[in-house]
């Protein structure tokens, strides 16, 4: 019998963190310890003492007090790097934090990350538009954020790699990336019902309703069901993709029967309803209560803070590095990443008003 070698935590964590660096997944310096000792559950302690058994391996280098490590390049390695092209939903997604980060992930990778000088709005969220935008835009990997599942259908057997962040991946062979935001949205809707409201609206783009609603959307009105609320077109109404077209739909919905709570997608449509609403008296919490699905860092800085969904975006933009590294050895990856997002009850919530 081999004898038995028992395996500390600092050497399990050690050996997490050197499957990830030779897997390429880190891109090219290694988070903080405070944020890995969040992310992975451990003490800080537990980190450094990992930390300093990976330099002492030669697979990191310290770079000075409070600063990250450097991630030191395998001997032998010729990874080649890659024109990445990042086809956003919206164009105003270029100064998110996360596609900053993102951006700078994959350049420390040894990658060329460039958006793409459409979005998938301008492009009419159109398959065929899309196939010939990517055709007549060389690259050697794309992008793709928030596409429709008739777009990500597409480019499943498409002869350049492509990768999901976010949009209709999950049920496709597709590699991609989102927030699991499923348990969250069933905690707001028990919130709100708790809180004795009925009328429930969500309000979302027209690619997560048609020809039929995405899992998330679909949750929400099986959820709905689950507390005895009739469900149907009311509860996930269709307006027109536009500014006028969003304000037309608000006016139908606020005609006659107005709701007593809506949970919005996308801040960006949060402000404008939120503004909407203000226009004609109806503040949250006071007449209606909302919640926005989005983390924007804007949800805490309001008063009252916003109610909203919350996820680490970290292993998501590591889940595209770590695709970009495989994709440039060669291979095509179709793993997805997911982050388990979590309701913050905010002060835009309260009691149902009849």
């Amino acid at each position: 019998m081999k004898p038995f070698h028992a395996i500390s935590a600092i050497e399990q964590l050690a050996a997490h963190l050197r499957g990830e660096i030779l897997a390429g997944s880190l891109g090219g310096t290694l988070p903080g310890v405070q944020r890995l000792a969040k992310e992975l559950g451990v003490s800080p302690k537990s980190v450094v003492a990992a930390v300093a058994q990976l330099e002492h391996e030669g697979l990191l280098q310290g770079q000075g007090a409070r600063r990250s490590c450097q991630i030191l390049p395998k001997k032998g390695s010729s990874q080649a790097d890659l024109t990445i092209r990042i086809l956003l939903y919206e164009k105003s997604e270029r100064s998110s934090s996360d596609m900053i980060d993102l951006r700078h992930r994959l350049a420390e990778a040894g990658h060329r990350p460039e958006f793409a000088t459409k979005d998938f709005h301008e492009l009419g969220m159109d398959s065929g538009r899309v196939a010939r935008f990517v055709k007549a835009n060389p690259a050697d990997a794309w992008v793709f954020s928030g596409a429709s599942l008739e777009i990500l259908q597409t480019f499943v057997d498409h002869p350049l790699p492509v990768f999901a962040l976010f949009g209709m991946h999950r049920a496709l062979p597709i590699p991609g990336a989102s927030a699991q935001k499923i348990p969250a949205m069933i905690a707001a809707v028990r919130r709100l019902v708790a809180l004795g409201h009925r009328r429930i609206v969500m309000l979302v783009r027209e690619e997560r309703r048609k020809p039929y609603p995405a899992q998330f959307e679909q949750a929400f009105l099986d959820e709905l069901a689950v507390h005895g609320i009739q469900t149907g077109r009311y509860n996930l109404p269709d307006w027109e993709d536009t500014r006028e077209g969003f304000q037309r739909g608000l006016d139908s919905l606020f005609q006659h029967t107005p709701p007593t709570a809506l949970m919005i997608s996308e801040t960006v449509l949060f402000a404008a309803a939120q503004q909407y609403l203000a226009n004609r008296g109806i503040v949250a919490p006071n007449q209606i209560s909302m919640i926005c699905d989005d983390p924007d860092p804007s949800c805490a800085w309001c008063e009252p803070a916003i109610s909203h969904m919350r996820w680490d975006s970290g292993p998501l933009l590591r889940g595209i590095v770590h695709w970009a590294n495989q994709v440039a050895r060669g291979k095509r990856p179709n793993g997805k990443t997911f982050s388990e997002a979590e309701f913050i009850e905010g002060g835009t919530i309260g009691p149902a008003r009849e």
